[in-house]
Order: C-alpha cells, then structure tokens, then sequence
C-alpha cells in the first residue's frame, strides 16, 4: 500500500468543496473534506430512541425502517486543532524594507503568516485553526460515542452534532492509536438514542451492510452495499484484520458504524483504496469483535492493555514448510525466544511453528500478534506447535505488554527465485569485528555470495552467521556441507537455515539441486 494520507483538510461549504485538492492514496483515511460524488444523504429524523430489538428486514422492502431506528445515534464530529507559527515556518526575503514586496507577500500568504517578519516587534504570529470533520455512534444512553483516532488525535476541542443540529462538547475518555479507535463522553440531562454492537464474525462475504456518516459534512448520509472480503490486511497498524465492503465511503465517513440487516453495528469504516482520492467501491472497516475489546478497557481504565508472548515470529513459506515436514504452509514460525518470556518460560523452541492460539487456528503468520494482543495479562492459553516433524502443544501464561514491546515481533525474509553460491567461514574475532557479530553469537559466517545464486534471492547477506540447519546447531563449515550432502540424498529439496543478522533471527529455506 502506498501512503495514507491523514485529515487536516479545512471545514468548507458544500459550494467550496471543489477548491480542496485531493492527492491520490491506495489507502487514505477518511477524516475530512475533499472532492467526489456524493452519496445519497437522507433527511434527519431523531424520533425514534434506540436501535434495540430491531428483527432482521426484508430487503425487498428497502432500508427505510432500519435506518430511521438507528440514524439518530449516529453523529457527525467536528474538531479544532490549533497550531501556532514559528519562525521555522516562516521564509526569509533579504529586504524587509521593501513595502511593495511587503505588500504582495502579505496579500498572497496572510497577514498572519508574515507578521512576524514584517509587522515589527509589536506584531506576534496568529495562532492557525484547522477545522475537520468525522463521523461517530453512540452506543449509550449516557453519551458514550465511538469513533476512529485519527479523527481526534490532534483536536484541541471536539464537538458532536446530532442529526437535528443539536451540538455537544465531548472530551476524551481514551485512545488507541495502534487500533485507531477513540472514545468520547459527551453530558446532557436526557438519555440518547444508541445503537448496540453486533457479531462481526457472523458476516459473510455477499451479506448486505449499510454505512451512515458524515462524508464531506454532509451528515446522516446513508449507503449501502455488500460484505466484498474479510481479513483484509492493508498494513495501516500491528492488528490489521478489516472488513472490506463495496458501499461507498468517503473522506469524513471516518469513525462511522457499518451496520448489519439487524441494525447492529459490526464494524467502524475507517479506510478506502482510492487512486483517485473518492470513492472507487472499496473501503475498510474495522471489525467490531475487535472494537468491543478495546472499547471496554477503555471505559473501563483510560487505557488499552495488550497480552505479550515474546516471541520473533515468522511466514511459513512454502519452502520452509517442506523443509519442517508440514504438509502445507501455515501457522507463525518461531526464529527466535525472548529471554524471561511467557514463551520461554512455556518451552517454546527457536524453530517451532504455532499453529494453534487457544484453539484458534493460526492460518496466517499476521494472525498470531492479533490472538496474543486479544488475551488478557495472566491469562493461561494453549498452544499447539509443530516441533521435530510432530505436532505437539504447551501452555503458556500471558503478561502484559507494555509501550516498549509488541505481543510478538515478526520478521520477513527477502525472497525471489534459483546451489548455495556461498563463501563461508568459521567466526573467529577478526571476523566478528569486521562484520559486527556480537561475542556470544556461534556459527559460521558468509564472507561471499554469488548474486546470481538462489541462497542471494532468499534474502541471505553477507556479514550473515549461519546458526543451524533445521534442528542441528551448525559450528563448522563442514557441518553444512554435510546437511547439503544429506539433503541430496533424501527426499528435500530444500535446506532451512536459522540465520543472525545483526542480532536478529530468522530462517530462510534454501532449495538444493
């Protein structure tokens, strides 16, 4: 994915929309106002109080009676952020005493980015507002509203709007910037209308959704279309897991509910692909079995606790599935344990593949930093690994982690495709010092490769300490031509190598011919 690009777009009148310029983004989050076909906006109606209780619709018979049961809980977000000018932002001309000059610059860039340089002493830089706009839901009767980070990180005042114009500061109750979702407290005499969230598990691709929100200020604005694909990573945090529907969003849909044919929310729309800057029918949301949990601890203590393995993690290719005897690539390969981990301390091995969290199957190497963030500190889960060509399962006692340190770490290897091709040695001082190696680290080291070989395509560099060969730790350069040998002879057509590389560990699988 290419940049995203963050809102600090100016508040404008529908008729000054055209003026904002939109840059093209592959994923670009929403806050804001820009340019692009409108939706269709349905007319406000705050009658009914809650969405609770609403049965499964009818298609046939159209959208109307759910979204006139949970629109009224869906809320537009305006923030202010303030920011004041420097003179790091302001250009210097020579001439100060040149009055046409003066004139001009001040006509073509404001008095109040000029003052300073050309105001005289008396005259103090103003402080610069930007206006943006979000979308938000309500999901109590006391004012709890949910909505994306980004749509508040940088405000300085936040204001929710009710669908009848009603207005309500609202203050933070807490933020999560790695799952970008925000909580806020707005206070009022009378109770809200509110919606619930619903199983964003249950959804499948082709169920109908329905998004309201806020895109281009035009609040209570109403789309609909269908689930188009699930477990969409598009590498905008640590826990990417979207939900990618076709109904059009746009810029200020940020922080908006994706409803289900109940009226339950079942995910946040949060992010669009869009080469053009509108909308081209696919956006992102985020799925609300992750919401709920983050939402809760953040109601709960102000702050979002993340469960920690201690574990380097990473993809189990092709190459390195055959090389392990897996019959298919699957699950988080280990290349490395944390010292005085929950993982070290469970038994986990440098090698071992997990391939079940706590029953849940761990199809993908993204999916286990997820599972373990999920899990509560001290909470005891079982792990099913598999170790010397054999499944096997642990258990293993979660911490918590803190600002320093993620669940797990992960680490990829370069790949690309066609012997070893490779110059080896035996580490002996010299060498550690020339190629950095730390004291500690045992193996043999790549003083030379061939670019042309298969091992330079899997990534292998040189100044890399080669520590084993599958399950056998490797000391001298003899050991490898032996594994190369017994390769040969057997029935792999690869060799799995554990490699240090400046104090970070990964395997690569090398195929022998």
């Amino acid at each position: 994915m290419s940049h995203s690009i963050p809102s600090d777009q100016p508040e404008n009148a529908l008729n000054r929309a055209t003026k904002v310029k939109i840059f093209a983004a592959t994923a670009m989050l929403l806050t804001g106002i820009g340019v692009g076909i409108i939706s269709l906006a349905v007319e406000a109606n705050t009658t009914p109080p809650a969405s609770a209780g609403i049965t499964n619709i009818n298609i046939n018979d159209g959208f109307s009676s759910l979204v006139k049961a949970v629109k009224p809980a869906v809320v537009n977000i305006s923030t202010i952020s303030r920011s004041k000018p420097t003179s790091k932002n302001i250009p210097h001309f020579g001439n100060r005493n040149a009055p046409e000059l003066e004139e001009f610059l001040k006509r073509f860039f404001g008095e109040e980015f000029f003052g300073e340089q050309f105001g005289g002493q008396d005259s103090v830089p103003r402080t610069r507002e930007t206006r943006s706009l979000g979308s938000g839901f309500i999901i109590s009767e006391d004012g709890v509203v949910i909505t994306n980070n980004h749509v508040v990180q940088d405000a300085d005042e936040i204001e929710i709007v009710f669908q009848d114009g009603k207005r309500y500061p609202a203050t933070v109750t807490g933020r999560d910037q790695k799952s970008d979702i925000a909580v806020l407290k707005i206070d009022t005499d009378s109770p809200l209308p509110y919606v619930s969230f619903g199983d964003s598990d249950a959804a499948e691709v082709g169920d109908w959704v329905i998004a309201i929100g806020n895109p281009f200020g035009l609040g209570g604005t109403v789309t609909v279309g269908i689930v188009s694909a699930r477990g969409r990573d598009i590498q905008s945090g640590p826990y990417d897991d979207f939900i990618q529907i076709d109904a059009p969003i746009n810029r200020g849909n940020s922080g908006g509910p994706l409803f289900n044919t109940k009226g339950e929310v079942i995910g946040i729309n949060s992010a669009i692909f869009s080469p053009s800057g509108g909308s081209v029918g696919i956006g992102f949301s985020i799925p609300s079995a992750f919401v709920q949990n983050i939402v809760n601890q953040i109601i709960d203590t102000g702050t979002v606790e993340r469960g920690w393995l201690g574990v380097q993690i990473q993809t189990v290719t092709d190459d390195i599935a055959e090389g392990l005897g897996l019959e298919e690539a699957y699950g988080a390969l280990v290349s490395q344990v944390i010292a005085d981990s929950p993982a070290e301390r469970a038994g986990l091995q440098t090698g071992d593949v997990i391939i079940r969290y706590d029953n849940q199957r761990v199809d993908e190497m993204r999916d286990l930093p997820r599972l373990v963030a999920n899990t509560q500190a001290n909470s005891e889960v079982t792990l099913d690994i598999w170790r010397n060509e054999s499944q096997t399962s642990v258990s293993a006692l979660i911490s918590k982690t803190d600002d320093e340190s993620e669940s797990v770490a992960t680490v990829e290897a370069s790949r690309s495709e066609d012997t070893l091709g490779l110059v080896l040695s035996p580490l002996n001082d010299e060498l550690r010092k020339q190629y950095s190696v730390k004291e500690d680290t045992q193996g043999v080291i790549i003083t030379d490769i061939d670019p042309a070989s298969e091992a330079a395509g899997r990534g292998v560099r040189v100044g890399d300490v080669i520590q084993k060969i599958g399950r056998t730790v490797v000391t001298t350069v003899e050991m490898i031509d032996q594994a190369i040998k017994l390769a040969l002879k057997g029935d792999k057509t690869s060799l799995l190598l554990l490699i240090d590389r400046e104090g970070q560990v990964l395997f690569v699988a090398i195929p022998v011919d």
